[in-house]
Order: structure tokens, then C-alpha cells, then sequence
């Protein structure tokens, strides 16, 4: 079967990063014809002897096999190889796909010299369908074989995992550790069925710096609080959403033990930037999507209800729809603000587009220029922000518009 790549986003940059190597970390990709005929379909990134490795993964009752697969490995600590296909989610596939991702683990282990359980596997497509992991077969020694470290193998990197993708998502950073400089490099695939619930469709990090697996995973899953579960493009959660950060501890810094550390703050921050530069390309790569909106809610009782309010907001086909057709519509804002179940006093709300303050008190702003509010609605780039006047809390999230293409896309996915 051959891919179908729809057009690149209008809200793709401009232009990519190149990413620097990291010390430690080698990719390769290949062709092995899992569901696509003539496009890199396979990822294979060695890593150093003695690599930390911290997951986040979905929530979802029903995961892939891959995710139950890197779950157990977790418990390791160590990391010697990644394989990634696009293709074939290898999720729903019962005793067949726990077999495919056991032969898997055996032919990477094979390749990168380790054991089985220092592989890690994921997997992103069609759900339901077995995965011919057989096809692995002399392909991953090949890779292990060529692997190499420059800015072309990340970006090609980038490109294997992508599925329904319009563009490749690649960030960098970097931060020093006792002042010695660390680098951070990351790759993320997602388009559709996005609603991340402790991570986001396929994301990596990669790091030099030397952490052990409780500090990584703590860093981790603050992070992804801040960024990728933050992001919703359609409310769907994938059944194999898997965020993994691998520590390669090549920069050659002095031990750190605790996350809370000071001498983790610039590390820290690089990575939350990091997540949340790939989350935004994620959304800005949402299927169909042709704007890019910033929800924020404010004043809420706690954060947390914030958060919950503002991903009713985001996930709202209603008001999704009407920023596709640019149309400043509050009345759909209020309607998810009070579905959300989340307290809230329809008499103090504010909602703004923009700097456009278009209700007040629970009712249109006196104020109010339609011709102002359609300006904002126009741009390629939408701020919807809600006052609820209760508290403190607040919460920002990001999502895309919901257009016929997105349907399109959806519609004719097996096909």
C-alpha cells in the first residue's frame, strides 16, 4: 500500500532545526514495508551502555502492545536500543501482537548487542491490524550497522515515525549542569486522535546529561503536565501514546541526585521548552487544521479546574468549528465553560478573543465591534481566553481548528 501525504500545514514553520548530536545516541531508519511502499517506515536508535530511560504513557484501558512492552521494561532502568514503526499501531492484536513486539525486542536485541529487556518499542497506525514484525529481520542489524549521529539522521528520524504528519516536529536545547554544557534533543509524531492523557501520540528525548531514572522520571511527568497534556486536537486518546526520555550520562557533569537539585533548574527549563515547543507542533500539524488557538482560562477556583475547563473549551467541536469559519461566536465559549462541570458563576464570566473583550458580567460586552472580533477570527493564530472571576486559578492549552479536512483525512484512513 503507498502513503497518501496530504499538503504541509499552513501553520508548519518555516524552517527546521538541525539538531546537534548527543553524545551517545545513534539513528538509522529503513524501509520495511510495514504498511507504506516507498517511505522510511522504521526507526532505530543505539544507546550507550549504562542509558537511563523515564516513560510517560497513556491511560487509556485499551493499550498497544508496545506500551505494555516498554511499561515492563521501565523497570530495568537501562536502555540500549529504541525501534519505532509507522504503519501499524500493533494495538488490539491480542496474542499475536504480544508476540510481534517479543520477536521485535529479540531482532533489536540482536542487533545493538543487549538484552531484550533494554529494548524499547513503539508503534503508531492503523489499530487492529497484526504487525509482521518478521519483516525486522536483517533490517535492524542493518541499521545498528549505519547508524550515525548528524543533523540528517535526526531529521530522517523524524520523518519515520510519521504517519498522517504533514510535517516532521524536531526541537533542541541546551543547559548546563554544574557548568558543564548538556544537550537535549527531541522528535514527536502526531496529527490526529490527540488527547493526551500523561503523553502525547510518539515523542523521544534524548540528553547526554548523566540523571538516574527517578530523577528523569520525576523531570518527565512534571513536564508533560506543562506541555503535552496541555494539547488536545480532536479529545481522542490514543492507545499508544508514549513520551520516553533517555540519559545517556555522556556529558561527564558531576552526579546529581534529587530532581529538585539546583543544579537541575536550567536543565529543567530547557526540557519543559522542549516539550512544549513539540506539543505546539503537534497541534499546529492537526489534521485539517488551518488554525492554531490558544485557550486560556483564568480566575478559576484551582488549577486544576482551569485545566479541565480549558480542554472543554479546546475539545468543543462547536467552538472548533467556528474558528474554522472565523466566526467570533462567545456563546459557544459559554457553552463549554458550562458543560465542563467545574464550578463556575455565569454572571462573572469574561470572555475575550484576542484583546477583544466580546461578553462581560454574563453578557455581551456593551463595547463589543463585531468588526474588531471578525479581524482577530481571521488570523492565523486565535487566543480564546475566559475570566470565570472565582479565584486564582488558571490554565492554557493549545488545539487547532476542526475543518471538512480533518474528516477527509479520518474518512478514508484504512482506505
Amino acid at each position: 500500500m503507498s502513503s497518501k501525504p496530504s499538503p504541509v500545514s499552513p501553520l508548519a514553520p518555516a524552517s527546521y532545526p538541525d539538531l546537534p548530536p548527543v553524545a551517545g545516541v545513534r539513528l538509522a531508519t529503513a524501509q520495511a514495508g510495514i504498511r507504506y511502499s516507498g517511505r522510511t517506515d522504521v526507526l532505530y536508535v543505539g544507546l550507550e551502555a549504562g542509558t537511563q530511560a523515564a516513560g510517560v504513557f497513556t491511560r487509556s484501558k485499551c493499550p498497544s502492545a508496545p506500551v505494555d512492552w516498554c511499561r515492563d521494561a521501565l523497570a530495568g532502568g537501562s536502555a540500549r536500543a529504541l525501534v519505532v514503526n509507522s504503519g501499524n499501531a500493533n494495538a488490539f492484536t491480542g496474542r499475536l501482537g504480544r508476540e510481534a513486539v517479543a520477536l521485535t525486542a529479540r531482532i533489536a536485541a540482536a542487533a545493538a548487542g543487549c538484552a531484550e529487556g533494554e529494548v524499547f518499542i513503539a508503534s503508531t497506525g492503523v489499530i487492529g491490524e497484526p504487525l509482521p514484525a518478521e519483516r525486522f529481520e536483517g533490517v535492524l542489524a542493518d541499521c545498528a550497522g549505519r547508524a550515525s549521529d548528524g543533523s540528517a539522521a535526526w531529521a530522517e528520524a523524524a520523518r519515520a515515525i510519521m504517519t498522517t504528519d504533514t510535517f516532521p516536529k524536531l526541537a533542541t536545547r541546551e543547559a548546563t549542569i554544574g557548568g558543564t554544557t548538556v544537550r537535549i534533543n527531541g522528535i514527536a509524531k502526531g496529527a490526529g486522535m490527540i488527547a493526551p492523557d500523561m503523553a502525547t501520540m510518539l515523542a523521544f528525548v534524548f540528553t547526554d546529561a548523566a540523571l538516574p531514572q527517578a530523577v528523569l522520571q520525576t523531570l518527565l511527568a512534571e513536564g508533560t503536565g506543562r506541555s503535552f497534556n496541555c494539547v488536545t486536537v480532536d479529545g481522542d486518546t490514543s492507545t499508544s501514546d508514549t513520551l520516553m526520555l533517555f540519559a545517556t550520562g555522556r556529558a561527564g557533569h558531576a552526579p546529581v541526585g534529587q530532581a529538585g537539585d539546583p543544579a537541575l533548574a536550567g536543565f529543567k527549563q530547557a526540557l519543559d521548552d522542549l516539550l512544549i515547543e513539540l506539543a505546539q507542533l503537534v497541534a499546529r500539524d492537526g489534521e485539517g487544521a488551518r488554525k492554531f488557538v490558544t485557550v486560556r482560562v483564568e480566575g478559576a477556583e484551582s488549577d486544576a479546574s482551569a485545566h479541565r475547563i480549558a480542554m472543554s473549551i479546546a475539545n468543543s467541536p462547536l467552538v472548533k468549528t467556528a474558528v474554522a469559519g472565523e466566526d467570533a461566536n462567545w456563546g459557544r465559549v459559554v457553552m463549554a465553560v458550562g458543560k465542563a462541570g467545574e464550578p463556575a458563576d455565569r454572571d462573572r464570566l469574561a470572555i475575550w478573543f484576542g484583546d477583544v473583550r466580546v461578553a462581560v458580567e454574563g453578557a455581551r460586552d456593551p463595547a463589543y465591534s463585531e468588526e474588531a472580533a471578525s479581524a482577530v477570527m481571521r488570523e492565523p493564530e486565535v487566543e480564546v481566553r475566559v475570566d470565570l472571576g472565582l479565584g486564582a486559578g488558571r490554565a492554557r492549552v493549545w488545539t487547532c481548528d476542526l475543518t471538512k479536512g480533518y474528516i477527509e483525512i479520518n474518512g478514508d484512513y484504512r482506505s
